[in-house]
């Protein structure tokens, strides 16, 4: 691209799959960006679209044309259309529902009713069905009529008279029983339908327990209405992965990473805001022990070592339990028994730490008084960070709240302040006095 050679860079770009032109895009600035969008092939326009965040795909689509945002999703999956229809403008909505025949444009707006984090969002109402009382013969025939199968397909659904779920057959039952066989005795009711409206990390835990490459999904009259499909549950358990990292910064996932300076500011000024807000708290802490302070000069050497190694301790906890109601793993049923087993880690924890620490700090300040006390308070802190570390998301999950937003800045109050003021107010009793 810097010699200016373009010839090369589109044939580079265009031997790439859809999603790696779109991780592409997201890598580059925005003046190379728009240059690489322009030299991919108009057919993988659509494809590449889906693949990429959402700040992205507004900037991309503001270089479009109607015309060419028209043609770029008209090809589209039912369910990939669904993701991307309303981020498009008004006009060109209007535009690709009356490119649509009649039983697309009523499945798209299917689709479109459900909740964004539903199974209703993410299905594909294309399947194909057999009914349980023809042949396997009558079946491939019709396969073969068919001429084409949807992508990801390895069962066929049974469904009754009424369209009614009853079971799935497999390709490769299909084609290793003979002609004959009924195909009652090929079904599989073993893998249980979807509901429509079960939510997407739902959908994706299913997926994952039981190895599916596509599972059935049904209203609640256990008609089959679509289907989901491993790639899109790829695409949640990514995007789940990818919100708790950014998250616990206050990120967004969809944040486009060469954003314009004042709208990354914008977004992030609230969450340092925040956090200013949790720092004068722990300032406070510090301020009601100046006289402390003034009179043993070690305590602001020493002090940083016990909030910050509190704050550690509180974010391994907070990772596994973010990580544990996002899988579903941490509930009610068992959150005492949680909390009893990480207040006994941290216990154990403090006691080897501030031992150690103790001992360190009986060196260096010859104080066995200042030893025993960031002993003690090291210990206490690491019991508050790992009640913080259990509570604070069990709290702010109950509350309708995201842990994996939210619970960082009160963990960092909580070690912060509580390590000062244990530290500070156990210097004031047994040193001072």
């Amino acid at each position: 691209m810097d010699s200016g050679r373009l010839g090369p860079v589109r044939r580079l770009v265009n031997t790439l799959a859809p999603a790696e032109i779109g991780n592409l895009l997201e890598s580059l600035p925005p003046g190379k960006r728009e240059i690489v969008w322009g030299l991919v092939d108009p057919e993988d326009d659509g494809e590449v679209l889906v693949h990429v965040g959402d700040d992205v795909r507004e900037s991309l689509l503001a270089d479009m044309d109607p015309d060419e945002i028209i043609a770029a999703v008209e090809d589209l999956d039912i369910d990939d259309l669904a993701d991307l229809v309303e981020d498009l403008p008004d006009t060109v909505i209007d535009e690709v529902l009356k490119s649509m025949d009649r039983e697309n444009r009523e499945r798209l707006e299917q689709v479109l009713s459900y909740p964004e984090d539903s199974a209703g969002r993410l299905m594909n109402p294309d399947v194909v069905t057999v009914r349980a009382d023809v042949n396997v013969d009558v079946v491939l025939r019709y396969l073969r009529l068919r001429g084409e199968l949807p992508d990801h397909t390895d069962h066929l659904f049974v469904v009754s008279r009424r369209h009614q779920y009853l079971g799935r057959v497999s390709l490769a039952s299909l084609v290793t029983h003979e002609d004959t066989t009924p195909i009652n005795r090929l079904i599989d009711d073993e893998q249980p339908a979807i509901d429509v409206g079960e939510s997407d990390q739902e959908v994706a835990r299913q997926f994952s327990d039981h190895d599916w490459i596509s599972a059935p999904v049904v209203d609640d009259n256990n008609i089959l209405i679509g289907r989901i499909t491993i790639d899109d549950v790829v695409d949640i358990i990514r995007g789940q992965a990818e919100h708790q990292a950014l998250g616990a910064a206050g990120l967004d996932e969809d944040e486009d990473l060469f954003s314009p300076v004042w709208r990354a500011m914008r977004r992030r000024l609230m969450w340092l805001s925040v956090n200013l807000c949790t720092a004068f708290l722990a300032s406070s802490v510090v301020g009601h022990f100046e006289g402390t302070i003034d009179k043993l000069v070690a305590l602001a050497v020493l002090m940083p070592i016990v909030a910050g190694l509190g704050g550690n301790a509180g974010t391994q906890v907070l990772a596994l339990m973010v990580r544990g109601l996002a899988l579903g793993q941490v509930g009610s049923s068992n959150a005492r028994t949680l909390l009893w087993k990480e207040v006994r880690v941290a216990l154990l924890n403090g006691v080897v730490l501030g031992s150690v620490l103790g001992l360190i700090v009986l060196a260096w300040f010859h104080s066995p008084g200042l030893s025993a006390v960031i002993a003690i308070a090291l210990t206490c802190n690491l019991l508050f960070a790992a009640l913080a570390g259990v509570l604070v998301p069990l709290g702010l999950k109950r509350f309708g709240f995201d842990p994996a937003l939210a619970s960082g800045i009160f963990l960092t109050a909580v070690t912060d302040s509580m390590g000062f003021f244990t530290f500070l107010g156990l210097a004031t009793m047994v040193l001072l006095h």
